[in-house]
């Protein structure tokens, strides 16, 4: 009887952890890694990959994904699979469950899934109950935090302001819930409603349980932009009053009028660390960022659910456009002709794919502002829009911190079925930081790049058992090559695949062979602290 399910040989080896490659064997047994060694038999495995001239490392986890939709279009998640991703962590913004309270729809109205979709979500009554209707359906593993707009939103509704006491206790025991489901703790996405209505202390009171159970405070900041200082003082405040584990999503300064302020913010950080406050980020490697077309809007159009009535009223377009103008948003560093919208769905608007916000109000002949609420009006939808607010010398800088993350801030897309514009991070994330800033910048050496896409985020997500190439860790998995890895998607051309990842396993099942999906569906939804305490 074979000892190994899969032997992979003759691979460089890079752990995770940080440490020197080193050339090796490693056997797979059932889910599990289970011997590294300098040589291994292969008379001893059912099947034997050469792994020569290839680098051997665990699968990359990716703390922001927005996966949740595209895994319920496709469960074979192609975009990440390729890339190497082995664990989606979804929550910045929405989660599907739990439903209920004074949630009336579970997606989105623009969200495109079939019908049956949107009726099955309604009996996700508990966090859990998605996450685990995922398992057997995915590729890569699954896990989530406890969106904080759906928290609020279950509590609350669409409206601004405090809580009161009695939703305040709603929501302590929703988020106590979904902890003890397998949450990995609580996201603010503070630039959205509801989440934008929520005070700090607010937040403060819900990280509170979070933390009892061991999860994180996740926060897309209230600025990035002109704010931005002023984004990570809450932030850290907020770690310190509740004691909990903080992290920053997709770190950037926002604005070329604000590209000075990143020494100051990693000085910020580095030394709230010195002083003891758990604080961490993580970043995509581009030098633009991609949200709605609604960003620029401030975030007052959709209290009470009314975005749509408000853009259908002149007299509230009238007070959106001066609000605009002044300044009113968190897009108020950004410009027409450094805003990209992209994600048109409709025929009549395709010709706008690739044009900046100025040459398309040009082309249609009306202000940029009035152009924006045309086209939403036209789509109905929040139109996904690539804004080139960031500097290249900033990332050079963030990247280097060993306390930052490599996520992507999208979702996995199949090109050969995608229907719309997306940005390029969701096809070349984490084969563009091994190409750039590994292989031809030469600022990150190979295992440091590794250990931000692996042990870093297993560590910062309380997960013992991935993350890292160690005997009893489960076999997430990948071969890549060192020489080719790289991504080839681009602003103009985002659907194309990145190259040179050759394998990918999850829990012992290969799900990529030679750069090509094997259809197998093998994730599994992976829990957080809450629930392995009990």
């Amino acid at each position: 009887m074979a000892k190994f399910d899969v032997l992979i040989q003759n691979a460089q080896m890079i752990d995770g952890s940080g440490n020197p490659w080193f050339y090796g064997d490693l056997g797979v047994t059932g889910d599990k890694i289970s011997a590294i060694a300098a040589k291994i038999s292969k008379t001893e495995a059912r099947e034997t990959i050469d792994a020569t001239g290839l680098v051997l490392c665990p699968g990359f986890i990716d703390i922001q994904s927005h996966s949740i939709v595209p895994l319920m279009r496709d469960g074979r998640c192609l975009g990440k699979i390729t890339q190497g991703v082995t664990l989606e962590v979804m929550g910045e913004g929405w989660t599907p469950a739990p439903f209920g309270g004074a949630i009336t729809q579970p997606f989105s109205s623009s969200s495109v899934l079939p019908d049956e979709w949107h009726d099955r979500a309604q009996s996700w009554k508990n966090f859990k109950d998605w996450l685990e209707f995922m398992q057997g359906r995915v590729s890569p593993n699954v896990a989530s935090f406890l969106a904080g707009g759906t928290l609020r939103e279950y509590a609350c509704g669409m409206r601004m302001g405090a809580a009161d006491a009695s939703e305040l206790e709603v929501m302590r025991r929703v988020m106590a819930d979904a902890m003890r489901d397998g949450a990995m703790g609580v996201a603010y996405a503070l630039i959205y409603p509801p989440d934008e209505f929520v005070g700090t202390k607010e937040i403060i009171e819900i990280c509170k349980v979070a933390a009892s159970f061991g999860g994180v405070y996740i926060t897309h900041m209230r600025s990035e932009g002109d704010g931005l200082l002023e984004g990570v003082k809450e932030t850290l405040d907020i770690a310190r009053a509740a004691k909990i584990p903080a992290e920053i999503y997709h770190l950037k300064a926002s604005g070329e009028r604000n590209w000075r302020k990143m020494p100051d913010v990693l000085a910020m950080i580095g030394q709230a660390r010195a002083s003891g406050v758990d604080v961490t980020a993580d970043m995509y490697p581009y030098p633009a960022s991609g949200t709605g077309l609604d960003a620029i809007l401030p975030t007052w159009v959709s209290a009470q659910g009314k975005f749509w009535d408000n853009l259908e009223n002149p007299e509230m377009t009238a007070k959106i456009k001066a609000d605009i103008l002044e300044g009113q948003g968190d897009m108020n560093t950004s410009r027409p002709e450094i805003i990209m919208p992209i994600g048109f769905r409709k025929p009549e608007n395709q010709k706008y794919v690739g044009m900046k916000l100025s040459q398309i109000a040009a082309a249609r002949g009306t202000d940029w502002v009035d152009s924006v609420f045309d086209l939403l009006r036209s789509e109905r939808q929040r139109i996904g829009t690539v804004y080139f607010t960031m500097g290249e010398e900033n990332l050079r800088l963030q990247i280097l911190e060993p306390w930052v993350k490599i996520s992507s801030d999208a979702g996995g897309h199949d090109p050969s079925t995608a229907t719309e514009a997306v940005h390029p991070r969701g096809y070349g994330t984490f084969p563009r930081v091994l190409r750039k800033y590994v292989r031809e910048e030469k600022i990150l050496s190979l295992e440091e790049a590794v250990r931000k896409m692996t042990s870093s985020v297993a560590q910062r997500l309380s997960i013992p058992d991935r993350g890292r190439l160690e005997v009893g860790c489960y076999a997430d998995l990948v071969l890549f090559n060192p020489d080719t890895v790289g991504d080839l998607a681009t602003f103009e051309k985002p659907h194309q695949l990145s190259v040179g990842i050759e394998h990918v396993w999850v829990n012992g099942v290969r799900v990529l062979a030679h750069g090509e999906h094997t259809g197998a569906l093998p994730g599994r939804f992976v829990r957080g602290p809450g629930f392995k305490s009990l």
